[in-house]
């Protein structure tokens, strides 16, 4: 096991204290799996945390503390102060009140420089995974410290590439946040080549040999109990993520409509609702017929009722990774998706490509899976790998560049 050649490392762990009691994205995966490793690392851990009054600073007690938080939530009651400042988000008030009362440190943001130098021992690593938080504060409290190197983790670039699908808001947020990565970073990881190229397209100042591919890891599958519906027993498929205007459920749901018998396949929707889908939405709200939408699901559950599927659909105009996908291929469960760059990269030949525009071929594709599962004649699938690295490679690589 390679271990990191940082001194110390430092990181931004406040998108996992915002998120602490929702289901994991991707992007919630990756930053959880670098505080589960570097816990363990020789190099000490510093969680840094932004809450309304200012920053904590976790040790690596803390960090694991937070871990469980996530997953058992261990911290059940929120003190006045906390119940002040976050008034519409008790779960959060709950996590920054166990937070605070473990805390090493807490600052200010006018003190954070001074917080910062009284910890951070020279050479620390600075690791932003969440694309969140890398703010002109942060980047001049890291330069004031001594020998720090900072280290952004960019997952896409698709609020610069495909802006109509993302709010205002987010737009300029991410604009931001690129522009002080390429500005200030000493090394950039990308998920994949697809990503690289997109962020030396954009980057006005980043050098090619400090922007790296470090592919994230996929973890072990535990399966659960799948819920049980009217998907149960039948033959169903699967679309997972939020819904969103990139992972086009409406071409879906305009797909389902050219279903009209009993035996038509079911499409069991899992994930929670996202923004600028108010048509989409409306839609589910009429229940179209073998259509379902879960939302809040554990992992394990469903993982069981993806395993149990004819296939996971993917029909997604933009994506950064694709852990869906990964995950069903590392189940045996066929992916039926779009010719995305990052899915032909990732992905290879285990998937199934249909493009958005040939809604004949995803129907057919779709009969030939569920086909398959009634025991009826249909062409057999045989679902092969991807070349994805497990966490420990991904670290080990990760370690030679720090």
């Amino acid at each position: 096991m390679a271990n990191s050649r940082a001194s110390a490392h430092l990181l931004d762990v406040t998108r996992t204290v915002s998120r602490a009691h929702w289901q994991p994205t991707g992007i919630d995966r990756i930053e959880r799996a670098y505080i589960a490793r570097l816990i363990y690392d020789p190099a000490p851990l510093f969680g840094l945390v932004r809450t309304k009054l200012g920053y904590l600073l976790l040790d690596d007690s803390g960090c694991q503390s937070l871990l469980e938080h996530c997953e058992t939530q261990i911290w059940q009651d929120a003190d006045l102060l906390s119940r002040l400042l976050r008034r519409s988000d008790a779960d959060r008030a709950r996590t920054e009140t166990g937070l605070r009362r473990i805390a090493l440190d807490r600052a200010t943001p006018a003190r954070l420089t001074a917080m910062l130098k009284r910890h951070l021992p020279r050479g620390t690593a600075y690791l932003n995974t969440g694309q969140t938080q890398f703010n002109d504060r942060i980047v001049h409290a890291l330069k004031a410290c001594e020998d720090v190197r900072i280290s952004v983790y960019l997952h896409d670039t698709i609020p610069l590439d495909f802006p109509e699908v993302q709010t205002n808001a987010s737009r300029l947020r991410f604009k931001q946040f690129f522009g002080r990565t390429d500005r200030h970073a000493d090394l950039v990881l990308c998920n994949s080549e697809h990503t690289r190229s997109r962020v030396l397209y954009h980057a006005d100042h980043l050098k090619d040999d400090q922007v790296h591919v470090v592919m994230p890891g996929v973890p072990d599958i535990k399966l659960g109990t799948a819920p049980n519906g009217p998907w149960s027993g039948e033959a169903y498929v699967m679309a997972i993520g939020t819904i969103e205007p990139r992972k086009n459920i409406g071409f879906l749901l305009d797909l389902w409509d050219t279903f009209s018998g009993p035996d038509d396949p079911h499409l069991v929707i899992c994930g929670r609702r996202g923004w600028m889908s108010e048509d989409v939405f409306a839609r589910l709200d009429r229940h179209p017929p073998n259509v379902h939408e879960l939302s809040g699901l554990p992992d394990s559950a469903m993982w069981a009722l993806l395993k149990d599927s004819c296939g996971l659909l993917f029909p997604s105009k933009a994506e950064g990774f694709g852990y869906p996908a990964i995950e069903a291929i590392r189940l045996q469960v066929p992916v039926i998706c779009t010719p995305l760059p990052v899915f032909r990269e990732v992905l290879g030949n285990s998937a199934i490509y249909a493009d958005e525009s040939d809604r004949y071929l995803w129907r057919s594709k779709v009969e030939q899976l569920t086909q398959v599962r009634r025991g009826q004649s249909g062409e057999q699938y045989s679902v092969g790998s991807c070349l994805v690295p497990t966490w420990q490679e991904h670290f080990n690589l990760l370690f030679t560049l720090l």
